[in-house]
């Protein structure tokens, strides 16, 4: 189909009777597609269902967590989402600019630090844009050294430059904060926050831990076989939410099947979604 601008006018060409859309009819606020759109989108292995009828958006921009317990389908969606896994005949629209911080840091021990975070980049500057990345992430003073010599959380910021110097228009995390202690998780929490603050990227958290999801996120979903069975919209602003946490905490909680272990607690049934993991080589899965 064409179109022909006229008056103020665009006239649609088409083999039927000509269609008239009138440009002062469309709303002048109207907000911007989302950056991520899925519908009904499905995801199946052999007989097993794994994604079944999920439709998401996100919007440029935003900030958002995904929740779920084991096998709820996270990792599939966000294979996808970062386009490793093809979805052909399906309505998935993601930016073609992408980038993912993985749980573990991922860099290779044969190259210096700076030269990881510029892996696959082009052009002349491709140094300059490393310092400048690994500045913005506090670890100008180890352009040089090699990874094996990073501690866990210098790692994961190393990381998280290699994504940002590329200037993604979606940025995914998969649990990228899981190894980090305490004290230091927090302080990468507060460096992310920073600079999602600056890039603006649109953002899916992929993680476990729900006090995590609450400081950092515009929105949490909570996903269940393949489902997204909640969703959590936080209006406070970040640094205010602890009032609110509490109550919010035990309901994300009761959605992923989290509660209180009491003395008539049915311990079988909560651990039923977990592997069985043997305690020794000689026990049987």
């Amino acid at each position: 189909m064409n179109a022909i601008f006229q008056g103020g006018r665009f006239t649609a060409k088409t083999a039927s009777p000509a269609k008239v859309i009138d440009i002062r009819d469309v709303p002048r606020n109207a907000p911007p597609p989302p950056a991520v759109r899925l519908r009904d989108f499905s995801r199946h292995f052999g007989d097993n269902a794994i994604i079944e009828g999920l439709d998401l958006d996100l919007a440029p921009g935003e900030f958002v967590s995904l929740l779920g317990r084991s096998g709820s389908g996270k990792t599939t969606l966000l294979r996808t989402l970062a386009g490793l896994d093809g979805a052909t005949d399906q309505d998935v629209v993601i930016p073609s600019s992408r980038a993912v911080v993985f749980q573990d840091s991922r860099l290779l021990p044969w190259k210096r630090v700076w030269r990881n975070v510029a892996l696959g980049l082009k052009g002349k500057d491709v140094r300059p844009r490393a310092e400048k990345a690994l500045r913005e992430v506090g670890l100008g003073h180890r352009l040089d050294a090699w990874p094996l010599t990073l501690s866990g959380g210098e790692a994961q910021r190393a990381a998280l430059a290699r994504a940002l110097v590329r200037e993604p228009k979606l940025l995914l995390m998969d649990e990228p904060f899981a190894a980090l202690d305490a004290l230091t998780r927090l302080r990468v929490h507060e460096l992310v926050l920073r600079l999602w603050s600056v890039h603006r990227p649109t953002v899916m958290l992929v993680t476990h831990d729900v006090d995590e999801a609450i400081a950092l996120s515009d929105r949490i979903l909570v996903l269940d076989k393949g489902r997204i069975v909640a969703e959590e919209r936080l209006e406070a602003p970040r640094g205010e939410r602890l009032e609110l946490s509490g109550r919010l905490r035990e309901r994300l909680l009761g959605y992923l099947g989290t509660g209180h272990i009491t003395d008539d607690t049915d311990l079988e049934a909560v651990f039923a979604d977990k592997p069985n993991i043997p305690f020794s080589p000689s026990d049987p899965f």
